[in-house]
Protein backbone atom coordinates (compact mmCIF):
# COMPACT_ATOMS: atom_id res chain seq x y z
CA UNK A 1 0.00 0.00 0.00
CA UNK A 2 1.54 3.83 -1.28
CA UNK A 3 2.17 5.99 1.45
CA UNK A 4 1.18 9.26 1.10
CA UNK A 5 1.83 12.86 2.68
CA UNK A 6 -1.27 15.80 2.80
CA UNK A 7 -0.14 19.28 3.83
CA UNK A 8 -2.62 21.50 4.83
CA UNK A 9 -1.86 25.60 5.52
CA UNK A 10 -4.10 27.91 7.06
CA UNK A 11 -4.31 31.31 8.33
CA UNK A 12 -6.47 30.80 11.30
CA UNK A 13 -4.90 29.68 14.25
CA UNK A 14 -8.34 28.38 16.14
CA UNK A 15 -9.72 27.28 12.12
CA UNK A 16 -6.26 25.10 12.02
CA UNK A 17 -6.78 23.58 14.99
CA UNK A 18 -10.48 22.32 13.90
CA UNK A 19 -9.31 21.80 10.31
CA UNK A 20 -7.31 19.15 12.13
CA UNK A 21 -9.74 17.62 14.53
CA UNK A 22 -11.92 16.91 11.38
CA UNK A 23 -9.12 15.53 9.28
CA UNK A 24 -8.29 13.14 11.55
CA UNK A 25 -11.95 11.97 12.14
CA UNK A 26 -12.46 11.44 8.31
CA UNK A 27 -10.26 8.62 7.94
CA UNK A 28 -7.78 6.81 9.27
CA UNK A 29 -4.24 9.14 8.97
CA UNK A 30 -2.17 9.78 11.16
CA UNK A 31 -0.74 12.92 12.32
CA UNK A 32 2.67 14.20 12.06
CA UNK A 33 2.48 18.31 12.58
CA UNK A 34 -0.38 20.26 13.56
CA UNK A 35 0.72 23.86 14.89
CA UNK A 36 0.94 27.37 15.05
CA UNK A 37 3.93 28.51 12.10
CA UNK A 38 5.17 32.11 11.15
CA UNK A 39 3.57 34.46 10.94
CA UNK A 40 0.44 33.53 12.47
CA UNK A 41 -0.30 30.20 10.16
CA UNK A 42 -1.30 26.92 10.96
CA UNK A 43 0.11 23.79 9.71
CA UNK A 44 -1.44 20.38 9.47
CA UNK A 45 0.97 17.20 7.95
CA UNK A 46 -0.66 13.94 7.78
CA UNK A 47 0.00 10.05 6.33
CA UNK A 48 -1.65 7.58 5.39
CA UNK A 49 -2.70 5.08 3.03
CA UNK A 50 -3.72 6.93 -0.52
CA UNK A 51 -7.38 7.03 0.01
CA UNK A 52 -7.49 7.69 3.34
CA UNK A 53 -4.85 10.85 2.83
CA UNK A 54 -7.32 12.35 -0.20
CA UNK A 55 -10.33 11.48 1.83
CA UNK A 56 -9.13 13.26 4.50
CA UNK A 57 -7.54 16.16 2.51
CA UNK A 58 -10.99 16.54 1.05
CA UNK A 59 -12.74 17.24 4.70
CA UNK A 60 -9.71 19.80 5.56
CA UNK A 61 -10.14 21.59 2.58
CA UNK A 62 -14.20 21.97 3.04
CA UNK A 63 -13.68 22.77 6.82
CA UNK A 64 -10.50 25.37 6.48
CA UNK A 65 -12.90 27.64 3.78
CA UNK A 66 -11.94 30.96 3.41
CA UNK A 67 -8.73 30.23 5.60
CA UNK A 68 -7.28 28.06 3.58
CA UNK A 69 -3.79 29.25 1.89
CA UNK A 70 -1.88 26.28 0.16
CA UNK A 71 -2.66 22.09 0.08
CA UNK A 72 -0.61 19.92 -1.35
CA UNK A 73 -0.50 16.08 -1.57
CA UNK A 74 2.99 13.66 -1.69
CA UNK A 75 1.94 10.07 -3.16
CA UNK A 76 4.86 7.35 -2.57
CA UNK A 77 5.97 9.28 -0.96
CA UNK A 78 9.85 8.54 0.48
CA UNK A 79 9.91 6.93 3.91
CA UNK A 80 12.67 9.17 5.10
CA UNK A 81 9.94 12.37 5.22
CA UNK A 82 8.23 12.26 8.30
CA UNK A 83 11.23 11.63 10.31
CA UNK A 84 12.52 14.38 8.92
CA UNK A 85 10.08 16.73 9.57
CA UNK A 86 9.41 15.77 13.02
CA UNK A 87 13.44 16.15 13.54
CA UNK A 88 14.45 12.44 14.56
CA UNK A 89 16.59 11.47 11.72
CA UNK A 90 19.59 9.53 12.55
CA UNK A 91 22.46 10.74 10.97
CA UNK A 92 26.33 8.49 11.02
CA UNK A 93 28.83 10.26 8.43
CA UNK A 94 28.07 13.38 6.59
CA UNK A 95 30.27 13.73 3.46
CA UNK A 96 27.98 16.48 2.05
CA UNK A 97 25.38 19.48 2.99
CA UNK A 98 22.72 20.16 0.84
CA UNK A 99 20.59 23.11 2.17
CA UNK A 100 17.37 24.58 0.58
CA UNK A 101 15.71 27.57 1.69
CA UNK A 102 12.03 27.53 -0.05
CA UNK A 103 9.37 30.40 0.09
CA UNK A 104 6.77 28.39 2.04
CA UNK A 105 6.63 25.53 4.87
CA UNK A 106 4.82 23.45 2.45
CA UNK A 107 7.27 24.05 -0.50
CA UNK A 108 10.09 22.53 1.76
CA UNK A 109 8.41 19.67 2.49
CA UNK A 110 8.08 19.49 -1.66
CA UNK A 111 11.48 19.24 -1.86
CA UNK A 112 12.58 16.99 0.74
CA UNK A 113 10.97 14.01 -1.73
CA UNK A 114 12.01 15.08 -4.63
CA UNK A 115 15.42 15.30 -2.78
CA UNK A 116 14.92 11.68 -1.77
CA UNK A 117 13.52 10.49 -4.61
CA UNK A 118 16.12 11.95 -7.16
CA UNK A 119 19.69 10.79 -5.38
CA UNK A 120 21.02 8.90 -2.81
CA UNK A 121 20.80 11.23 0.20
CA UNK A 122 19.43 11.05 3.53
CA UNK A 123 17.14 14.43 5.14
CA UNK A 124 18.37 15.80 7.85
CA UNK A 125 15.91 18.07 8.58
CA UNK A 126 12.62 19.69 6.76
CA UNK A 127 12.02 23.05 9.16
CA UNK A 128 8.90 24.58 8.64
CA UNK A 129 8.38 28.21 9.42
CA UNK A 130 8.69 28.33 12.66
CA UNK A 131 11.40 31.32 13.18
CA UNK A 132 11.79 31.60 8.84
CA UNK A 133 9.26 34.02 8.72
CA UNK A 134 6.90 31.35 7.13
CA UNK A 135 9.89 30.18 5.03
CA UNK A 136 10.60 26.40 4.89
CA UNK A 137 14.25 24.91 4.88
CA UNK A 138 15.73 21.62 4.41
CA UNK A 139 18.86 19.53 4.92
CA UNK A 140 20.05 16.94 3.60
CA UNK A 141 23.58 15.05 3.09
CA UNK A 142 25.05 12.18 0.99
CA UNK A 143 27.93 11.64 -1.11
CA UNK A 144 29.14 15.28 -2.65
CA UNK A 145 27.71 13.74 -6.17
CA UNK A 146 24.95 12.78 -5.04
CA UNK A 147 23.87 16.03 -2.95
CA UNK A 148 24.71 17.85 -6.40
CA UNK A 149 22.50 15.66 -7.85
CA UNK A 150 19.25 15.76 -5.74
CA UNK A 151 20.14 19.78 -5.65
CA UNK A 152 19.85 19.71 -9.37
CA UNK A 153 16.47 17.84 -9.62
CA UNK A 154 15.13 20.47 -6.45
CA UNK A 155 15.89 23.21 -8.48
CA UNK A 156 14.55 21.84 -12.31
CA UNK A 157 11.08 21.20 -10.00
CA UNK A 158 10.64 24.18 -7.92
CA UNK A 159 13.31 26.54 -9.29
CA UNK A 160 11.12 27.97 -12.31
CA UNK A 161 8.17 28.19 -10.28
CA UNK A 162 9.75 30.79 -7.20
CA UNK A 163 9.45 28.98 -4.68
CA UNK A 164 13.41 28.60 -3.51
CA UNK A 165 15.18 31.28 -2.29
CA UNK A 166 17.98 29.99 -1.99
CA UNK A 167 20.36 26.75 -2.01
CA UNK A 168 23.95 25.71 -1.26
CA UNK A 169 26.09 22.63 -1.51
CA UNK A 170 28.86 22.28 1.31
CA UNK A 171 31.38 19.73 0.22
CA UNK A 172 33.21 18.41 3.17
CA UNK A 173 31.62 20.60 6.12
CA UNK A 174 33.90 21.65 8.90
CA UNK A 175 33.81 19.32 12.02
CA UNK A 176 32.23 22.01 14.05
CA UNK A 177 29.85 22.76 11.92
CA UNK A 178 27.91 19.36 12.12
CA UNK A 179 26.75 19.09 15.49
CA UNK A 180 25.11 22.85 14.60
CA UNK A 181 23.47 21.16 11.73
CA UNK A 182 22.60 18.08 13.54
CA UNK A 183 20.93 19.39 16.67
Amino acid sequence: MDRSIGLIELKSIPTGVETADVMLKAANVDLIMARPTCPGKYVIIITGNVGAVKNSMSSGISTAGYSLVNTHIINNVDQSLPAAIMGTTDVDKISAIGAVETISAITSVIAGDIAAKASNVKLIEIRIANGLGGKGFLIFTGEVSAVKSAMKSIIAKLGQEGEITSTTVIPAPHKNLIPHILG
